[in-house]
């Protein structure tokens, strides 16, 4: 039939324009910024920085490593690290950064850093409302901008948050393990009874008499 394409082309049209006023999954418009769409877990904006515990400054996860300042294709990560380690928020001593800056009027989002990061210290972000009058400023985040709680990791990458709480648990399993059975082969070693001195001379004595034979 002539004009049987044209047509259907129309029927879907048609279809796609009433269904999205009644369909919930058509329903593209949303009353911003009053309504926002939730965002997907797999977003990315910028970076930032994860802590564990309440203090932020003892519990970052970076220790000034500077892999990612190295790493960093644009070169908006710059690091100072302290000259002496710090205790962390469990009391371990170890390096920090004194200066931490990421300056996002550069950064790409290429998630790089995150990457190359053997401490799971930095992640992404999927904040987008960064709008600002002082571009020079405002969008050089320092280290207290880039803290945040391993609450909030967990609440914007869910399933990639889990992934690193599990394997940090496996690994503190591991270590109390080794540390534990270290403890009691030294316990065991200490209680084992001891020859006495007068024994071990007899044996001595015993042994330079049939070398001398």
């Amino acid at each position: 039939m002539l004009g049987e394409g044209i047509l259907k082309g129309m029927g879907e049209t048609a279809r796609n324009f009433v269904g999205s006023y009644v369909s919930e999954d058509r329903l593209v418009t949303i009353q911003y910024p009053e309504e926002r769409a939730p965002q997907k877990e797999a977003a990315r904006n910028f970076p930032f920085l994860v802590y564990d515990g309440p203090d932020w400054q003892k519990g970052l996860r970076c220790v000034a490593c500077q892999i990612c300042e190295k790493e960093c294709p644009p070169k908006c990560i710059y690091i100072i690290k302290d000259a002496v380690k710090k205790p962390d928020y469990v009391g371990k001593l170890q390096f920090q950064a004194k200066v931490f800056d990421i300056d996002v009027s550069v950064c790409m989002s290429c998630q790089i850093c995150v990457e190359v990061c053997p401490f799971d210290a930095i992640k992404m972000d999927v904040e987008y409302e960064l709008s600002t009058a002082d571009r020079f400023n405002q969008l050089l985040l320092k280290k207290n901008d880039l803290a945040r709680p391993n609450e909030y990791y967990r609440k914007i990458h869910p399933t990639e948050a889990a992934e690193v709480d599990a394997r940090f648990a496996a690994e503190k399993a591991k270590t109390e393990a080794k540390a534990k059975a270290d403890a009691e082969a030294k316990a065991k070693t200490a209680s084992a009874p001891k020859e006495p001195i007068a024994a071990k001379l007899s044996t001595v004595s015993s042994t330079a008499a049939v070398s001398t034979k």
